[in-house]
């Protein structure tokens, strides 16, 4: 049956339906194949042109265990995560009924009939499917209904939420286009989804619909550990050398892939780069830094278990002054944690990793783009200052599929930094290694091979001719040349994005990807509360003077991030004067959820609401009165 042969004129849109608004929560088990119809749904409501975002929760270990995919379709363009649910497609037994426990009254369910789960509770609306059948009849091989058997509630929603089935079919062939035979399965099964829907559910619409937009025209969709992956690609990467581990693979994996189809010689079919996957964590940053000694832009990827690992490599690369990339894409710890949910755990070990005295620059990418952009400074910086860049991804930035616009061709050259030259040696007259010739802490260097004296990489005492030295002099004027050279990085970091409102009293930093809960929150305030806002997002560290300037600015500040000890506040702490420290509150979010703008709104709510009370208010005074305020 082809798919025009089930179109119906869409149902008319009542004023009581939310258009272009929902989030859609999916309960299945990990290695069902929900992966494919979860992305079908969500490229079908892109296509049709509404904003959308999704966030996949799963599970770290075997298949056959939970797994909630929620996507989110706002016409206003609010991508973070949504607190609530408004649709809840229940496919897995075991969660299904506290699944639909926890929706709020009004809700809808569509869900397996067998399920039985309208007997749970009378306050929503329960749209039941008969999967088994529906799958048997359009699956003759019952091996294979299992990774079909999901389509059907794409094809129901489709019929439900008025998605062009069209665009579904669209969406389906570009996720199956090399695969016939499972092409025609999943169509199969689409379509018989939609059938059931315009048969059973017609009297029974549901009131949430997608209506065609022009909000993602000339947009794609990509995972951030890809962008971050073709940024490397741009950058000249030419030395890869890893460890596995959640979240970050995809990253590397990806990588590869472009390096394969980009980077082979066409004259001899031979590559031109390498890719190492190592012992450990430990081997693999060991092999980046050889790699850069060597002259070769070198990069690795890993999350908060390999950085410990990595803390021993990243000091000598730090005292030794070599360049490195090193993407660290968070996930939930300490130790194991929860390593398939997302946190911004990892600032402060990373900004000082290893022991003594080291201050690491980090990038703080919140957008697929910027890990697209940041990955190609990240190059830039490791070898402009001769040291390690962290790029501080988090997983629902790398993991989750994300909306962009296309990522622009690089039209600068490479920046490798101070590379000694004759006219160089000319104009200084003498070299040292770790000679800082004009100010700004960073030595010239030499590559193997080129022009230039070879010379001991030291990770012990040295001097400035990188002569083994444990004198006290040598020690502490190479320690403050390293301050001094990131110090200078200050004016050299992505700088960070401000938005000031005038009169704003009220200010937000953030950084990452809890930027689009601040996006949305910042309207909440305003239109719920009438709190205006200014808004800085820091995209870097070490910190310009902006961040100063904006705690200056404003009365009261509030510092969100993701962690529970408020990492960033704490190295803001470090820079800042006590008057300025005084005027800053820490929000934090960190039960492994990407951050939601209702949970950042209630709890600046909260705060401003005890800065209203009197001063002689009593504590108890103080919570009966922010609740009346809320």
């Amino acid at each position: 049956m082809a798919s025009s042969d089930l179109l119906a004129a869409p149902a008319a849109v009542s004023s009581h339906t939310r258009v272009n608004d929902f989030s859609i929560q999916v309960a299945t088990v990990n290695g069902s194949g929900s992966q494919t119809a979860n992305l079908v749904l969500l490229r079908s409501i892109f296509q049709m042109g509404v904003p959308v975002s999704g966030k996949n929760l799963f599970p770290s270990n075997i298949a056959g265990l939970p797994t909630w995919y929620t996507i989110r379709a706002n016409r206003h363009g609010y991508i973070a995560r949504k607190k609530e649910i408004d649709l809840l497609v229940a496919m897995n037994p075991e969660t299904a009924r506290e699944d639909v426990l926890a929706l709020e009254p009004g809700c809808a369910v569509v869900y397996d009939e067998t399920l039985k789960l309208d007997q749970v509770r009378s306050d929503l609306a329960f749209y039941p499917v008969p999967f088994d059948k529906i799958v048997a009849e359009v699956c003759p091989d019952a091996r294979l209904r299992r990774l079909v058997r999901n389509m059907i509630y794409d094809g129901v929603l489709s019929r439900l939420l008025q998605i062009d089935l069209a665009e579904m079919d669209k969406a389906l062939t570009r996720q199956l286009k090399k695969k016939a035979k499972a092409l025609a399965l999943n169509l199969a099964a689409l379509q018989a989804g939609f059938a059931y829907a315009s048969e059973h559910f017609v009297d029974r619409p549901v009131p949430l619909a997608v209506e065609r937009m022009a909000e993602t025209q000339d947009l794609i969709l990509i995972e951030g550990n890809a962008a971050a992956a073709l940024g490397c690609l741009m950058a000249g990467v030419t030395v890869v050398s890893w460890y596995p581990i959640t979240p970050s693979s995809s990253l590397c994996e990806t990588l590869i892939d472009y390096l394969r189809k980009y980077r082979m010689d066409p004259e001899t079919g031979k590559a031109t780069f390498a890719v190492v996957q190592a012992e450990d964590e430990i081997a693999a940053l060991g092999m980046v830094v050889g790699a850069s000694w060597a002259g070769a832009r070198s990069m690795t990827s890993t999350s908060g278990p390999g950085i410990s690992l990595m803390a021993e490599f990243t000091g000598l690369a730090y005292y030794a002054e070599l360049p490195a990339v090193i993407f660290d894409v968070q996930r939930v710890g300490p130790s194991t944690g929860l390593p398939t949910r997302t946190a911004q755990g990892d600032i402060a070990f990373a900004a000082g990793l290893s022991h003594g005295d080291t201050k690491h620059i980090l990038l703080l990418p919140a957008s697929v783009a910027e890990s697209y952009t940041m990955a190609s400074q990240a190059f830039d910086l490791a070898e402009r200052f001769q040291t390690p860049i962290f790029v501080m991804m988090d997983l629902d930035l790398g993991m989750n599929t994300w909306m962009a616009e296309p990522f622009p061709y690089p039209d600068a050259p490479l920046d490798r930094g101070k590379v000694l030259t004759p006219e160089t040696l000319q104009a200084i007259g003498e070299w040292g290694r770790y000679k800082d010739v004009d100010g700004d802490g960073i030595p010239y260097r030499t590559l193997p091979g080129q022009f230039g004296p070879s010379f001991f990489t030291r990770g012990s005492g040295h001097n400035a001719k990188a002569q083994y030295s444990e004198k006290a002099d040598d020690y502490t004027a190479n320690i403050d040349r390293l301050l001094r050279k990131f110090e200078t990085a200050r004016a050299h970091v992505p700088q960070p994005e401000l938005e000031a409102v005038p009169g704003a009293r009220v200010g937000l930093i953030a950084y990452g990807t809890s930027h689009w809960a601040i996006v949305e929150s910042r309207d909440q305030l305003r239109q719920e509360l009438g709190i205006e806002t200014s808004y800085l997002r820091v995209r870097a560290y070490p910190f310009t003077h902006h961040v100063a300037e904006f705690i200056d600015a404003h009365d009261r500040v509030y510092v969100v991030e993701q962690n529970r000890d408020g990492q960033l506040f704490g190295l803001l702490r470090q820079e800042l004067s006590g008057a300025q420290i005084g005027k800053l509150t820490s929000v934090r979010h960190y039960n492994g959820l990407p951050i939601d703008a209702r949970s950042v709104t209630e709890e600046i709510r909260a705060h401003e609401s005890r800065m209203a009370l009197p001063p002689e208010t009593s504590p108890e005074d103080a919570v009966v009165g922010a609740e009346e305020a809320v």
